[in-house]
């Protein structure tokens, strides 16, 4: 039987394609009859390194599109930036799918799966003929929240930026608690600009495909997932957790191993560890606010603090030359027993480290998941996109996080104070608390849904199934 080819294509940056990476293993490792493509499109500030492409599967084929010049200011936000980089990458996508089948005569294409900023691949796919699936990157309850966005908007002429700023709450089905309007994506109140018709565009494009993955696991998002038994989308396969728990050998370099030699000499279950995800920073101001509440707290930690970009240029982070200058005066000279402040964090490797109990997080999916891998406790601090709503759904829905904030925003200049840090942190520390029970539990039912015989794993095959037979 000729090999059935699927062609992943994932938004750039590092967290889509991470995770892209390790479902594109899961699917290759699972049956034969598959082998995966995956292309790789390039943020203009992004480097040429391979890490993301290391040690993987040899039935995965990675094919790097030629790098486009797009101006990082160009757009207000990440959505409407990646959706940019998408269209533009889309003639060269329609190339090298043209190129990959002309070579790989003895190979059928049974379709794309595409990332949710990429919807403009399915005309890609609808040209050479072959179905369209969506990997969602985020949680059940967030892709619940913009089908039902989507579905007001068209139906029922919702004006959503009432909700702005507003403690008016809206009934999501995926979501157990009503969600008030403070923890909406910024994106959705964006009445002058183009960002709403763009979320809504995207939206209405996934009830184009075949089916929808998600990286997640029904023992964690069950309300969620069965929010859409009754609904027209096309079917939801939940095959999370879907992690890279390995540390490349790349990223074992001289930090790292400073940070682990570190970590090692901390008692169990002591040390918190602050990292905000690949595109979290902050000024000063907020800097000695962190500071001064770790000082209170009196806890052991971890920082990843880094310096943000040049206003209105979507970059990554940097590291600051010279954190003293930053943080309060003689801050590590007080700390240095009990802290460690760095810039790039080996996240996986840190959460996976036993000396480590608390993690405070932006909430990122990827992290959350992370977190909840390791049973590490989480103590909520949003920063942009989706990540408030994911905070909002692990201290209200699931209670599987403490809060520090659920609402804060990155771009309003909103400074969390110390007392509200100090307080979030004493409270992720308790090593009593139901919060840390809970999540050890959850840890042990995130490994057993990725098992043979897991829920993961069976909604893994039956994905696999379903897509084979829409080959043409």
């Amino acid at each position: 039987m000729k090999k059935v080819e699927l062609v992943f294509v994932p938004s750039p940056g590092v967290g889509h394609l991470a995770a892209t990476v390790e479902m594109a293993k899961l699917i290759s490792d699972r049956d034969d009859r598959l082998s995966v493509t995956i292309f790789i499109m390039k943020l203009p500030f992004e480097s040429e390194d391979g890490k993301t492409t290391e040690s993987v599967a040899s039935s995965i084929r990675f094919i790097t599109l030629p790098r486009i010049e797009i101006s990082s200011s160009s757009s207000t936000s990440p959505a409407n930036f990646f959706t940019d980089v998408a269209k533009a990458y889309t003639p060269l996508a329609r190339e090298a799918v043209h190129e990959l089948m002309t070579r790989s005569g003895s190979v059928r294409l049974a379709g794309f799966v595409i990332d949710m900023f990429c919807t403009s691949m399915i005309d890609v796919a609808n040209e050479f003929g072959v179905p369209s699936y969506l990997f969602f990157t985020s949680s059940a309850a967030f892709l619940g929240f913009v089908l039902h966005l989507q579905s007001l908007h068209d139906h029922h002429n919702l004006e959503i930026t009432e909700f702005k700023d507003s403690d008016a709450e809206l009934e999501v089905p995926s979501f157990v608690h009503s969600v008030p309007g403070k923890v909406f994506p910024s994106v959705v109140f964006d009445k002058e600009g183009d960002e709403i018709p763009i979320l809504l565009h995207h939206t209405q494009r996934f009830r184009e495909t075949k089916g929808i993955i998600v990286n997640t696991f029904v023992e964690l998002e069950s309300h969620a997932i069965n929010s859409f038994s009754g609904d027209t989308s096309p079917p939801i396969y939940p095959i999370g957790p879907i992690l890279n728990t390995e540390v490349e050998s790349s990223e074992v370099q001289q930090q790292a191993i400073e940070i682990m030699n570190w970590l090692n000499d901390q008692p169990p279950s002591s040390v918190v560890f602050l990292c905000f995800g690949s595109m979290g920073s902050f000024n000063g101001e907020q800097v000695k606010e962190i500071a001064h509440g770790l000082e209170g707290s009196g806890c052991r930690f971890l920082w990843s603090l880094r310096q943000p970009p040049p206003k209105g240029k979507m970059e990554y982070p940097i590291e600051y030359g010279n954190k003293e200058e930053v943080l309060p005066e003689g801050f590590l000279d007080r700390t240095t027993k009990i802290g460690k402040v760095i810039g790039w964090a080996p996240q996986v490797a840190v959460l996976a480290h036993p000396a480590v109990g608390g993690f405070v997080s932006h909430c990122g999916w990827n992290s959350t998941l992370e977190s909840l891998w390791y049973g590490v406790p989480t103590a909520t601090w949003p920063m942009y996109a989706e990540q408030q709503l994911n905070a909002f759904q692990m201290v209200k829905d699931l209670e599987l996080a403490v809060e520090i904030k659920t609402d804060y925003d990155k771009d309003k200049g909103y400074i969390v104070s110390s007392q509200d840090i100090e307080k979030g942190l004493r409270q992720l520390m308790d090593a009593d608390s139901e919060v840390r029970k809970k999540r050890q539990k959850m840890q042990e039912k995130s490994r057993k849904a990725m098992m043979d015989g897991g829920s993961s794993y069976s909604y893994l095959g039956y994905f696999i199934e379903d897509m084979m037979t829409n080959v043409p």
